[in-house]
């Protein structure tokens, strides 16, 4: 991804240190955490200094590297780290494999990014097509390379698009309570995209004025069936889509499906503090009293789904 006009990655591995870009200090501060134990690469993941299904993947894997003289304990403790994108579990597991065919850890943890990036940049290649000229897309959260080490998966398909030379402009939710849509706004703009962020509350408004032609959305975590979990706030966005004729994609990697499980009701949702909710930017906004829930991630049926943006093209429910 583009920052301030050079090529960066959202992470990397270096001199036995995993790298971050910290994006709990996005878009105010550029800085980077960094990660030479197993109990940083935890708390990286627990506390959103790495974030994005895929990119808590590639974390996991280096912690995998970092915690080698004790793979199967490292191994449950990432696992316990955050419960609802897959792609956590599927690096683990990757990382594993390698473990039990003595296989060295840095080079599969590098494999591993690699093929990340390059499933997200051929992601990209396929969903551009969808994108035409002066097209208006809303996206949510935050699925872009951030998200994913670089492309992303839904502003994959806006990158290439736009590197195309397309013209279009992009709304992004805001996604509270830890405001992504921020991140999105931030790397749109260092591409060069047209973006414009809205209130989460605004979208249906700007559906319902044929303001938006397109949506496309990430994902954490994806059922046999084709229901989805991703950041809270995306099922509506779904539904108010539907209502108004508007194609709604998800476009994930092949690490993000999870064939283990039938539907989105066996999908975990996490749920986070409830200070996340009570303050912005570290300033409180609503007295200690009111009570808060604070749900991470929501589950939006198949039904509502136009088709998903794979590695291998794009598919329907039926061709998952």
């Amino acid at each position: 991804m583009m920052v301030e006009g050079e090529e960066k990655k959202a992470l990397w591995f270096e001199d036995g240190k995993l790298y971050m870009i910290d994006q709990r200090k996005l878009p105010f501060n550029y800085e980077i955490y960094v990660a030479d134990s197993v109990d940083d690469v935890v708390f990286a993941i627990k506390d959103m200094v790495v974030r994005g299904a895929p990119a808590i993947g590639v974390a996991a894997a280096y912690g995998m590297v970092i915690g080698w003289d004790k793979p199967l304990e490292t191994a449950e403790v990432l696992r316990r780290t955050r419960p609802t994108a897959y792609d956590l579990f599927y690096a683990i597991d990757y990382m594993l494999e390698a473990y039990y065919n003595n296989e060295d850890p840095l080079e599969k943890a590098n494999e591993y990014m690699e093929e990340c990036i390059e499933r997200c940049r051929r992601i990209g290649l396929h969903g551009e097509k969808l994108i035409e000229e002066d097209m208006q897309v809303l996206t949510h959260c935050n699925a872009g390379a951030l998200a994913t080490i670089d492309y992303g998966t839904a502003l994959a398909p806006m990158r290439v698009a736009w590197r195309n030379g397309k013209k279009f402009k992009v709304y992004a939710d805001e996604t509270r309570p830890r405001m992504q849509g921020l991140l999105t706004v931030w790397e749109l703009r260092n591409e060069g995209i047209p973006c414009t962020l809205i209130p989460d509350n605004a979208a249906g408004f700007l559906m319902e004025q044929g303001e938006i032609d397109l949506v496309i959305v990430g994902a954490d975590r994806i059922a046999r069936n084709g229901d989805f979990a991703n950041k809270i706030g995306t099922y509506e966005k779904a539904v108010v889509a539907k209502e108004n004729n508007i194609p709604f994609y998800v476009a994930a990697p092949i690490s993000t499906f999870d064939k283990n499980i039938e539907n989105g009701m066996d999908i975990v949702i996490e749920e986070r503090n409830p200070l996340e909710v009570k303050t912005i930017q570290g300033k409180q906004v609503m007295p200690d009293w009111i009570n808060v829930r604070n749900p991470a991630f929501d589950v939006t049926p198949a039904k509502y789904v136009t088709g998903y943006i794979t590695e291998e093209g794009v598919k329907t429910k039926v061709e998952l």
